[in-house]
């Protein structure tokens, strides 16, 4: 008798064939489904050929070949795809089975989702999945969240094909109920979207303010991978700067400079405002790919605006230095912006976070992955409750060290006409939360004289509010 399956995978584009050779790499049965039978076919004759990997033609085949409690993981496209595969598997599955979804979904939808299967008596977990197609493939850093009972059931696959770290370290672990797990994703590609937006101002620091050609940006960017910003996105635009075309030039060079994006970034900024937190970095990431997209009217632009001369002076060694503290500088806010939404959102939605854990399961496998998250594990171990990573002795000390270079590249790119939305975003940031007095009170005075919304006073207790006929000015309107 054929031993019954240990998971199904639905969906076999690139990351769900990945995950399933994963999973067979490590053991487990697994039954490969897809909507289009010849996907499936493919598969089985290709990749996963002498494998314990079998197909299903249908969704009720597929759960007759599985063990209980039934696990079947979906990798389809977010949103309505999700919705409708649920539907189905509800009709097939029983009590107690469980379903996953490992795809980029909004975490509101997992929260909805969970709630939904659980009322038929089913288990959900909604994951984030990090790291890629090679991720998927040989380790991703997985984000679970959702039904707690499914955890038991779940995580010693879920381990087992998750990336290592630390001698063995799993990058993944329970992050919390409903949408926790898909929301911890969010952050970490908001994240990405600001970590990504840096190193390309830096590059445009290297190659418009300094005139430096690929070769010599690669050198740059191989050094910059040996320190302290030793990252995978790091090492990848190393490799980049390295490639050529078949003519021999920078393969780089010939990309249209228009990005693209899924929405992730833009999820995690919507959510930063519904709970009143500044992401302000990741913010000007995603708008900088909005303005990227504005190709003909830039080129209208640049044909009607005359643009400062934009090489930097001075000793180019010094300036690289000074990208490459600023770039680190920038990156500490970001992380520090990425966690304060974080802890926002554990606040709101009742979430225990492992802000420590976080940072471990974001060293392995996903995009971010950098040395960089081991130094906020460990401020997490020294300080559990820490409220602000700038506040870490370890991180204060390290944008002390950079602030000087930091604020020269941003001045110096401003005088030259170079654009730094996310530098000086971070700077700008870093400058209001490092200063005991800002000009809001001048705010809270504008809107009382207009609006009369009322305003605190610095001699008096928090709680109380005043109104002033601030000199007989009479309401606007509107």
């Amino acid at each position: 008798m054929t031993p019954k399956a240990d998971i199904a995978v639905v969906g076999l584009a690139v990351m769900g064939r990945n995950l399933v050779l994963n999973m067979s790499d490590h053991g487990y049965r697994v039954v490969a489904f897809n909507r289009t039978q010849a996907r499936v076919d493919e598969f089985l004759a290709g990749e996963a050929r002498g494998r314990s990997i079998v197909g299903a033609s249908t969704l009720p085949a597929m759960a007759a070949l599985l063990g209980r409690p039934r696990r079947v993981m979906l990798m389809v496209k977010a949103g309505a795809a999700v919705d409708e595969f649920i539907a189905q598997l509800l009709d097939v599955l029983e009590p107690g089975d469980i379903i996953i979804d490992g795809g980029n979904s909004l975490f509101e939808d997992t929260a909805r989702r969970t709630r939904q299967v659980e009322h038929h008596g089913l288990l959900y977990v909604g994951t984030g999945v990090s790291g890629g197609e090679l991720g998927a493939r040989h380790g991703p850093s997985l984000m679970p969240g959702g039904s707690a009972a499914a955890w038991p059931h779940v995580k010693p696959l879920l381990q087992a094909i998750a990336a290592k770290v630390d001698g063995g370290t799993p990058c993944c672990d329970w992050v919390g109920s409903g949408g926790a797990g898909h929301y911890v994703k969010m952050v970490h590609n908001g994240i990405e979207y600001g970590d990504m937006q840096l190193i390309c101002e830096a590059y445009q620091l290297l190659k418009d303010g300094l005139g430096l050609d690929a070769a010599q940006m690669h050198e740059v960017f191989r050094d910059w991978n040996g320190g302290e910003l030793e990252s995978y996105l790091i090492e990848i635009t190393r490799d980049i700067l390295a490639t050529r075309d078949a003519d021999g030039q920078p393969l780089l060079d010939k990309v249209l400079d228009a990005a693209g994006q899924k929405g992730t970034g833009k999820w995690t900024v919507i959510s930063s405002q519904d709970l009143g937190t500044p992401v302000t970095l990741i913010a000007e990431a995603v708008y900088a790919r909005f303005v990227s997209a504005m190709k003909a009217e830039r080129l209208r632009a640049a044909g009607v605006f005359a643009a400062p001369a934009a090489r930097l002076r001075g000793q180019r060694q010094r300036w690289i230095d000074d990208i490459r503290r600023a770039l680190y500088a920038a990156k500490i806010v970001s992380y520090a912006q990425g966690y304060l939404l974080l802890r926002a959102a554990a606040r709101h939605q009742g979430w225990a976070l492992d802000y420590g854990g976080i940072a471990l399961m974001w060293r392995g496998g996903c995009i971010i992955r950098s040395a960089f998250l081991g130094d906020i594990k460990r401020a997490f171990e020294r300080e559990p409750a820490l409220e602000n990573l700038l506040l870490d002795p370890f991180f204060a000390q390290a944008l002390a060290r950079c602030t000087r270079s930091w604020r020269r590249v941003v001045a110096a790119a401003v005088s030259h006409g170079l654009p730094v939305p996310a530098l000086a975003s971070a700077l700008a940031f870093f400058d209001g939360l490092r200063s005991a007095r800002l000009p809001a009170n001048l705010l809270q005075a504008q809107r009382d004289c207009f609006g009369a919304h009322a305003y605190e006073r610095v001699d008096r207790p928090r709680g109380e509010f005043f109104h002033s006929s601030w000199g007989g000015a009479g309401e606007a309107p509107g």
